[in-house]
C-alpha cells in the first residue's frame, strides 16, 4: 500500500491530525516528519518489526545503526540514557529543544535494536512542535534517522515533502508535510565521557551553551 500524505500547521498542529500519525505508528507503521533539521524517517521505539523494517529501508546494519531516540523532552531521559552529571544536564537542558544529538551510554531500559543492546543512545529533543506532539501523544520515543545519507549532496527531495512522498511512497506509510525542511542535520556531541565532544557539526552550535 502506498503511503499518503499528511499535511500538518508547523505552529499549532491539530491535535486530530497528529492522532492520525500515532495510530500508524502504533500499528507498526514507518513514518516521515519534519524536525528542526532535516526531514526525519522512523518508528516507535517499542516495535521490534518496525525498526528492522526501517533500518532496511535505510540499508543499515540493525546491529550497527546509529539511530537516535526523538523524545518530547528531558523528563524520561534517564529511561535510555545512564551517567549523565549534573553539570551536563545542565547543558543539554539549555541547548534543547534545538538541533542537537546528544550521545550518552545507554541504560538497562534502552531497547535493543537488531537484537543487540545498545552501548550508547542517542537523544533528540527537536525544536518542532510536529514531531515533539507526536512524541507525546505516542507516549514513548521513536527511533529516528535522517532521510538524508552522509554521503549525499544536497538534493532537493530532501526539503520538499511532495519530493520526499515521491521517493518513499512505496517504502513508507506516511509522510507529514510540515512545510519545507532544512538541509542541514543536527551537530551530534558525545556525552559519553562527561564531557562534550563533537562528533559531526551540523546546525548546532554547542559552544554557546557551555
Amino acid at each position: 500500500m502506498a503511503a499518503t500524505i499528511l499535511r500538518i500547521h508547523p505552529e499549532n498542529p491539530p491535535l486530530a491530525r497528529i492522532q492520525q500519525a500515532v495510530e500508524v505508528l502504533r500499528k507498526g507503521g514507518i513514518i516521515i516528519y519534519p524536525t528542526d533539521t532535516v526531514y526525519g524517517i522512523g518508528c516507535d521505539l517499542h516495535n521490534q518489526k518496525a525498526v528492522e523494517r526501517l533500518c532496511r529501508i535505510k540499508g543499515l546494519n540493525p546491529e550497527k545503526a546509529n539511530l537516535s531516540f526523538i523524545c518530547h523532552d528531558l523528563s524520561h531521559i534517564a529511561d535510555y540514557a545512564h551517567g549523565i552529571t549534573t553539570a551536563t544536564y545542565k547543558v543539554i537542558k539549555k541547548a534543547l529543544p534545538g538541533p542537537f544529538t546528544f550521545l550518552f551510554e545507554a541504560s538497562a531500559k534502552a531497547p535493543r535494536v537488531g537484537g543487540q543492546k545498545r552501548k550508547t543512545v542517542g537523544i533528540r529533543v527537536p525544536d518542532n512542535a510536529i514531531v515533539r506532539q507526536l512524541v507525546r501523544e505516542l507516549g514513548n520515543p521513536i527511533v529516528s534517522t535522517s532521510v538524508r545519507t552522509d554521503e549525499e549532496t544536497l538534493e532537493e527531495y530532501v526539503t520538499d515533502p511532495d519530493l520526499i512522498l515521491e521517493k518513499y511512497r512505496a517504502l513508507v506509510d506516511l509522510v507529514i508535510d510540515g512545510g519545507f525542511g532544512g538541509n542541514v542535520p543536527s551537530t551530534i556531541i558525545d556525552c559519553t565521557n562527561d564531557d562534550f565532544e563533537l562528533v559531526r557539526e551540523g546546525l548546532g552550535d554547542i559552544e554557546q551553551f557551555l
